[in-house]
């Protein structure tokens, strides 16, 4: 009876997006949002009713469902768009990630947190949700605009600033605890963002130059398909980050492959059921009860986080003169916050066990809280910007 579960449990979701989606246009809240508040209602934190086998099926929805997201991100970065707006690109997301840092840091420190506990929080701060933002962007129909444009080549590559960054705090926070790990903690944080990039091209090179001879102009489906999916699949295998070696794979092939007139289009068709499934799923895993262990210390991260996103932004905007009212709007449409930040707290509890509990809660928690608002405050944000083309 498993399977006919199954499938009648993913359709029902399918059906049920809609509906959602629907409202959504009504009330004016991303659907994003609502889905993740559908899982929540549906799994653990709620009814419980979904089939065991969609949880047993998470992490691959995920990394499937983000290497789309990545590979379309990349597919932004084509070298003209960057030779227009690539200082626009760079300087936010450069800026919202050192300054997301810094104030974290600073925030958590008077708050009372311990500083190795402030430096982990503060490196997971710069992760942020690609998947929700670019759905976001998409359902407002700005896709084509400058600010939109700017907003999702951020996105494409801020991940990779965040990991570099969470590194680096956490080989500073094992020099503070004391530990023999900065050896390790370097290895592993060069292995996750080289290892991405070294896949993303490894994958990319070959889809660029064999990808779109068999239907004249365009990859098929199943080339498109088979790219994401082995993408993503030796992502998992080697441990490296699927994020980027998603996007460095789509930088690649956009850049790379001329005899294309558009570059995978056929992944657009068919990432919204992954990437459905994705949020749904996300939202089945919150635990509302680590609200209430959020503390003082949860309290000043929220706050930090979300100050630094608009200083980072007016930061950004300054060193690439642009108005600053945009580089504000930009920060705070960079809001939303997954599982990259789960997966970096993980990484972090593993390394200072004493402090793993208080980092997990506080990252989740927070996640909660940004999943729910973030989208929110995107639409806000791209609601609010200039209409440049």
């Amino acid at each position: 009876m498993e399977p006919a579960i199954l499938m009648i449990a993913v359709g029902a979701l399918f059906l049920g997006a809609l509906v959602l989606d629907t409202v959504g246009r009504i009330v004016h809240v991303p659907r994003v949002t609502l889905l993740i508040l559908l899982g929540a209602v549906l799994g653990p934190p709620g009814l419980d009713v979904l089939p065991d086998a969609l949880a047993d099926g998470n992490e691959a929805f995920a990394a499937v469902a983000l290497t789309m997201v990545a590979f379309l991100l990349g597919g932004s970065l084509e070298r003209r768009s960057l030779a227009g707006h690539g200082r626009d690109i760079l300087s936010i997301s450069i800026a919202v990630v050192a300054v997301s840092a810094v104030t974290v840091v600073a925030a958590l420190v008077w708050a009372g947190a311990p500083v190795v506990v402030a430096l982990a929080l503060a490196g997971i701060s710069g992760a942020t949700d690609p998947a929700a933002t670019r759905d976001v962007v998409r359902q407002s129909g700005r896709r084509k605009g400058r600010f939109a444009g700017n907003l999702l080549g951020v996105v494409a590559i801020d991940d990779a600033w965040g990991l570099l960054m969470f590194s680096i705090l956490l080989t500073i926070a094992d020099l503070v605890a004391g530990g023999g790990g900065t050896a390790d903690a370097i290895r592993i944080g060069l292995w996750e963002v080289g290892g991405g990039l070294a896949l993303g091209l490894a994958v990319g090179l070959p889809a660029a130059l064999l990808t779109g001879r068999l239907k004249r102009g365009e990859p098929s489906l199943l080339e498109a398909l088979g790219v994401v999916l082995i993408c993503a699949g030796l992502a998992l295998y080697l441990g490296v980050s699927y994020l980027l070696a998603g996007m460095v794979a789509g930088a690649t092939v956009v850049n790379l492959a001329r005899h294309h007139s558009y570059p995978f289009h056929e992944i657009e068709r068919i990432e919204w059921p992954f990437v459905l499934l994705f949020f749904i799923m996300a939202g089945s895993l919150l635990d509302l009860g680590l609200v209430g262990d959020f503390g003082l210390v949860g309290v000043a991260y929220l706050v930090a986080r979300l100050a630094a996103r608009v200083l980072g932004g007016w930061l950004g905007a300054r060193v690439a003169s642009m108005g600053a009212r945009e580089g504000m709007l930009m920060g705070i449409a960079l809001t939303p916050q997954a599982g990259v930040a789960i997966g970096m707290a993980l990484v972090a509890a593993g390394r200072f066990p004493a402090y793993g509990d208080q980092i997990i809660a506080i990252t989740i928690a927070s996640t909660i809280v940004f999943e729910l608002i973030g989208p929110i405050l995107t639409q806000l944000a791209l609601s609010r910007a200039p209409d440049d083309p």
